[in-house]
């Protein structure tokens, strides 16, 4: 057979860096890692294509080509899914369909419209719809109640990607998170109890990106990546501390994790031993009665910033995620969240409205209360949400647009940056690298922010800062400025609806 994977386009949004990202050269942070590992489960005869719409154009060439076509996506995806199944559908191509949009919940996505969903995960039930295929008797929805065990997911087919348009590599070692907030969806999708790969898996994925010629950043994509901190410090770490140093650290890793990750000294240093240099982190707020309403339990009784300070101060960058629209928020929130973004020296602010996705215990309660409203794009940094806020949705569509325009505007972005500098020391032994595109990008950087953008004072303020107090830090104060061109130009057209 010929199989064609689909990665649906992503809108523009702050995740997307897609204004920065042209400074590289590269269209996309990060290749559609649940594809090209479910290709590494399909039969080894049939051939496979991948187009990535974030990176590269589909034709219908390419869908006519095609016995049938994988779909993946987020539900942030959904507009650019349904174009790829319509065109599918006029060509007479069969679908199939996978990922959070294709998942229970959000059947009016048009399910209807797959000719087969795999509504959980593929590990276990990829198998079951291939034998059925086989047989001729392929059922239209495959779904389970079981986590399966990913100690048997292969390596991905990286050989189906073009590594040049990404500025990142993905990685997962585990699916699952110990902790249940209200908002969140992740114990529906991945189950309660963190699924770990083992060490021998890892390194082999390590090895498959060493080999294709990969040697820059590598996201470890698990939604609470110290979920099993045991093994993690037992197992995992040590094997890619040998592993980095038996290669001269040839990759720089990120990943997500709860903030309790600042109570366990022993486990960042074993991070940033191994590579680590950035951790997202959900914040949510600095709001005490909202982090009980939506028991956020590592956030509770907490000094948030003391935390986030010395995380930083152990070698990782902290990005952090905000949410604003809990009943409990009260309209000082606004202020708040800015005073704590701006004390707190996270350059990467993720600010977006609270959502309540389908299947979590947030969703039940508001519509219980009949407070859901039709729709949710499943992008919460576009300011618009799915149900009735207590504030009102006028006040809180209000307060958003302001935080979000006061924190990415150049002066208080740039500021930002330098209070996290301040704080931030980096694992003195790993090399820093520098090519030829690295110093195309460092000047198209410059030219557009210290010579075009209206805020290029503040641009040159960071510059020599940087070079007289911390010389070492220069490319990251760089990028994370690169990355504040983006962030302006996606909080102007959040500003302008």
């Amino acid at each position: 057979m010929n199989i064609l994977l689909v990665y649906p386009r992503y809108p523009d949004t702050f995740w997307s860096f897609r204004h920065s990202l042209k400074f590289l050269f590269k269209k996309a942070t990060f290749p559609p890692l649940g594809l090209v590992t479910v290709a590494a489960m399909l039969p080894k005869i049939w051939e496979k294509k991948l187009v990535d719409l974030n990176t590269t154009n589909l034709s219908d060439k390419d869908i006519k080509w095609a016995d049938y076509v994988f779909i993946s996506a987020m539900v942030a995806q959904d507009e650019s899914a349904r174009e790829v199944v319509d065109r599918c559908k006029k060509l007479g191509t069969k679908t199939v369909g996978g990922g959070p949009v294709f998942g229970v919940g959000y059947e009016e996505f048009g399910h209807d419209d797959m000719d087969h969903l795999i509504s959980n995960e593929a590990e276990d039930l990829l198998p079951l719809f291939l034998e059925d295929l086989e047989k001729g008797c392929a059922k239209h929805r495959y779904t389970s109640k079981e986590w399966p065990d990913i100690r048997k997911t292969p390596v991905p087919l990286w050989s189906l990607i073009n590594k040049k348009k990404y500025q990142a590599m993905s990685v997962q070692y585990s699916r699952g998170c110990p902790f249940n907030c209200e908002f969140c969806d992740i114990v529906i999708l991945n189950g309660h109890v963190p699924r770990t790969k083992d060490a021998a898996q890892i390194v082999a994925e390590l090895d498959a990106l060493y080999d294709m010629g990969w040697r820059a950043s590598v996201f470890f994509v698990d939604d609470n990546f110290i979920g099993n901190r045991r093994k993690l410090k037992a197992e995992i770490l040590p094997a890619i501390i040998k592993w980095m140093e038996e290669r001269k650290h040839p990759f720089a890793f990120f990943t997500e994790a709860s903030i309790n990750l600042a109570d366990d000294e022993e486990l960042m240093r074993l991070m940033t031993r191994a590579g680590f240099d950035t951790v997202f982190v959900g914040i949510e707020s600095p709001n005490e009665e909202s982090l009980v309403e939506c028991n956020k339990l590592p956030n509770k009784n907490r000094d948030l910033l003391a935390s986030v300070r010395k995380i930083q101060n152990y070698g990782l960058q902290v990005q952090g995620g905000f949410i604003l629209g809990f009943d409990s928020d009260p309209l000082s929130i606004f202020k708040s969240q800015i005073d704590f973004i701006q004390k707190s020296g996270i350059v990467t602010a993720m600010v977006g409205v609270l959502m309540a996705p389908p299947g979590t215990r947030l969703y039940k309660r508001l519509k219980g209360g009949n407070r859901l409203l039709p729709g949710g794009s499943g992008d919460n940094t576009d300011g618009s949400t799915n149900f009735i806020p207590t504030m009102g949705h006028e006040a809180l569509t209000r307060g958003y647009k302001h935080v979000v325009d006061t924190i990415y505007a150049p002066k208080p972005y740039y500021d930002r940056i330098i209070t996290f500098l301040k704080e931030y020391k980096p694992d003195t032994r790993r090399r820093i690298k520098f090519s030829l595109l690295h110093l195309i990008a460092f000047i198209r950087v410059t030219w557009a922010l210290g010579v075009q953008e209206k805020g290029r004072l503040h641009y040159w303020k960071l510059f020599g800062w940087t070079l007289l107090k911390k010389p070492r830090t220069f490319p990251l104060s760089i990028t994370l400025a690169a990355q504040g061109f983006h962030f302006r130009k996606v909080a102007k057209k959040i500003g302008a609806q």
